[in-house]
C-alpha cells in the first residue's frame, strides 16, 4: 500500500491535494475546536511540515484546493481556522472554490493527492470517516485529475481573500 507519508518527502516536483467534502472524520483537535477549547497544534503541525520540507525546498509545486458548500459546515470554518498554522505555514499555496462555482467543471468522484506522478484517491464514508487510499496508475485518470485540479483551481479564491459564509 501507497502511503502519502512515504511519498510526500521523496516527491520532486509537485503535491496537489482535491478535497470536496464538506465534513471529514471528527478528530480530537475538531471536537475541542468546537467547544471553544484552545488545543496544541505544535505536535500536528510540525510533523506535517516535516513531510512537507523536502519538496519546499526543493522549490516544489504544492497547492490544496478545497471546494466548499456554502454556508460552510462547522468542520469546513474549521479546516479555514487552522490553514494558517496548518498549511500555510508548511509551504502549501491553498485556495477555496464555493460548490455553486464548479458546477460546469468535470471533477472526480472523490478527494486526492497526486504526489509528482502518483495518484491516491482518498476514499470516506458518508460520515468522513477515512476508509482508505485507492492508488490508480491509469495516464488517463491522472490527466483528468490534473486537468480538473487547474480547471477548479483558476476558479477559486486565494485563502487570504476567501471569506466563508
Amino acid at each position: 500500500m501507497v502511503a502519502l507519508a512515504d511519498l510526500l518527502p521523496m516527491a520532486q516536483r509537485r503535491a496537489l491535494h482535491l478535497e470536496m467534502r464538506d465534513t471529514y472524520a471528527r478528530t480530537d483537535r475538531f471536537v475541542a475546536w468546537q467547544a471553544g477549547q484552545l488545543f496544541d497544534r505544535s505536535e500536528g503541525d510540525a510533523w506535517w511540515h516535516g513531510l512537507l520540507a523536502p519538496l519546499v525546498s526543493r522549490g516544489g509545486d504544492i497547492r490544496r484546493l478545497r471546494i466548499v458548500s456554502e454556508p460552510v459546515t462547522d468542520y469546513v470554518r474549521y479546516e479555514f481556522e487552522v490553514t494558517p498554522f496548518a498549511n500555510l505555514a508548511g509551504g502549501e499555496a491553498v485556495r477555496w472554490l464555493p460548490r455553486h462555482r464548479a458546477s460546469d467543471l468535470r471533477l472526480p468522484g472523490n478527494d486526492f493527492w497526486l504526489v509528482d506522478d502518483v495518484l491516491l484517491f482518498n476514499l470516506a464514508s458518508g460520515d468522513g470517516e477515512f476508509v482508505g487510499v485507492e492508488p490508480n496508475e491509469d495516464p488517463e485518470v491522472l490527466a483528468f485529475c490534473v486537468a480538473s485540479f487547474e480547471a477548479a483551481w483558476d476558479r477559486a479564491v486565494d485563502h487570504s481573500d476567501y471569506r466563508p459564509t
